[in-house]
């Protein structure tokens, strides 16, 4: 399962195949590290339905750890350092996790959702000293320098691509696994095959500036397995994403429109003093990227941006790259192989060249969109028997190129993550002073769009609106709390009394799309 790794490891021992702010290491560690934690998990996990949730810091131990993971055919979940105590109990009873990995981000957190649900251990890295909890706290130096046997035969456990968790329409979060990796692949040799394939980037050093808990980051994970050194940035700062590319001779990366607006926001003579040339691909997504900026980092960067359009559930389904691009903007691209696009009508009809619909996806054996525990939204991602649909409304011109106008579902695409304002508003109709919420999203100039709670106060109250707001923040992840709140007096609803967030939306935005791009 580790072929690739295990070759560096023998033909270029000591060059550097990992390494974070603090942190470097060579192939040779590398692979003898994989193939004690790959040993140590399946200890950890021997069931073949156990899961071993991984909180997403940008240090080398996390990718690490999703690696072995893969190697032990155990399955790993992306978790977010961000979470809550309560969130993260909740990910892990859904996903069947037995223990969790975390650094000193996400400690606090993991220890307080252990007290609850099945886990059996809390492993920890670069924490300092025991770790308050009921169940057992093994440390992962532990891990990493006691030789154990690797799991040699994953026949009868093969290889499982990560769950990854998004929030959805009714508040609840929902998993499903990542799609840039095979799934239960028959053997090694197979699954090893598989990622070549899939490999997505050139050769050389990959770049990770987005955090390690979301789907795109995480496509780091085939880049090491294909044999291909990986560089980590802990928290995004835009002159040391350049100074990295110069000293590692980056290739390729995968950033979201809001690290773009970063980047040209630098002073003119810091963005020349860096050497940027061996970028080949630079892969971005997660929301749309306003023209004046893709514009921008093509003058600067060359025509090495390659915009894919899709998501965790079901993977790439457009793609188009810089040259497309400019002849085409504001488009997504063509849709790619296995899928066929289909624009969809009011009425289920569907739609030719150039009419507005909602975009759905064919989606062929062994590509379907499914969520994990949840049939319901499994069957709702479908608008038509084989065709699965992200949610988003527009057209495909007489070219092939598909292009996104609306949104269907109630969501907010904030700094490249998917934010679904249920989840908010259910927390925030917990406080005592809101008798009515509705959560929208608006325009952000850094984030592309940010959450805005507009707020109707129980009768007889003046809502103190600093107080609802570190309600929010002691109950929820931190980027799912609205950034702005507005006090108001009703909500505006359609003719059948539900909320109309179209309407609430349309004050803030300056035309008739009340989307970003």
């Amino acid at each position: 399962m580790l072929d690739r790794i295990r070759d560096r490891a023998s033909t270029d021992p000591d060059a550097v195949a990992l390494c974070d702010d603090s942190t470097t290491l060579t192939w040779r560690s590398v692979h003898t590290m994989l193939e004690r934690l790959a040993g140590a998990l399946r200890t950890v996990a021997p069931a073949p339905d156990d899961r071993v949730a991984i909180v997403g810091e940008n240090r080398v131990e996390t990718l690490l750890a999703h690696v072995a993971a893969i190697g032990a055919g155990v399955g790993a979940v992306a978790v977010s350092r961000q979470l809550t105590a309560r969130e993260m109990a909740e990910q892990f009873d859904d996903a069947g996790c037995v223990a969790v990995i975390t650094g000193p981000g996400g400690v606090d957190a993991a220890a307080g959702a252990a007290t609850t649900g099945a886990l059996a251990a809390v492993i920890t890295h670069n924490v300092d000293g025991q770790v308050p909890t009921q169940v057992a706290h093994i440390d992962w130096q532990n891990l990493i320098s006691t030789p154990a046997a690797p799991p040699a035969d994953l026949t009868e456990r093969p290889a499982r691509p990560p769950l990854v968790y998004t929030s959805g329409t009714t508040g609840r979060a929902r998993g499903t696994e990542v799609r840039w990796l095979p799934g239960r692949a028959p053997d090694a040799a197979a699954f090893q095959s598989a990622v070549a394939a899939r490999s997505g980037y050139p050769a050389g050093p990959h770049l990770v500036v987005g955090p390690l808990q979301h789907n795109g980051p995480l496509t780091s994970i085939r880049h090491l397995l294909s044999g291909e050194p990986v560089v980590i940035l802990g928290r995004f700062d835009a002159e040391r994403v350049l100074e990295l590319i110069d000293t590692h001779r980056v290739a390729s990366t995968l950033m979201v429109p809001t690290h773009f607006q970063r980047l040209l926001a630098l002073p003119a003579e810091t963005r020349s003093s860096y050497d940027i040339g061996s970028l080949r691909y630079v892969a971005h997504t997660g929301s749309a990227c306003p023209a004046e900026v893709k514009r921008a980092m093509i003058d600067w960067f060359g025509p090495v941006l390659i915009e894919s359009y899709g998501g965790s559930e079901i993977g790439t389904v457009c793609k188009i790259d810089s040259h497309e691009w400019l002849a085409h903007p504001s488009s997504v691209g063509r849709v790619v192989d296995p899928f066929e696009v289909v624009v969809v009508g009011s009425d289920g009809e569907v739609l030719g060249p150039g009419e507005t619909g909602v975009l759905g996806f064919r989606t062929p054996a062994g590509r379907e969109v499914t969520y994990h525990g949840d049939p319901e939204k499994t069957a709702k991602a479908y608008i038509l028997p084989g065709v699965a649909t992200l949610g988003d409304v527009g057209h495909v011109d007489h070219d092939g190129f598909v292009f996104i106008t609306d949104r269907v579902a109630d969501m907010v695409v904030s700094g490249g993550v998917n934010l679904y304002p249920a989840e908010s508003e259910q927390v925030l109709r917990g406080h005592p002073d809101v008798a009515e919420v509705a959560v929208i999203g608006v325009p952000d100039a850094d984030l592309g769009e940010a959450l805005l709670a507009l707020v109707v106060p129980t009768a007889g109250t003046e809502p103190d609106v600093d107080a609802i707001r570190a309600f929010a923040k002691e109950s929820m992840a931190s980027y799912k709390c609205p950034k702005h709140y507005v006090v108001v007096d009703d909500l505006a609803r359609n003719a059948m009394g539900k909320l109309d967030k179209k309407a609430l939306r349309r004050p803030y935005w300056d035309s008739d799309r009340t989307i970003a791009g």
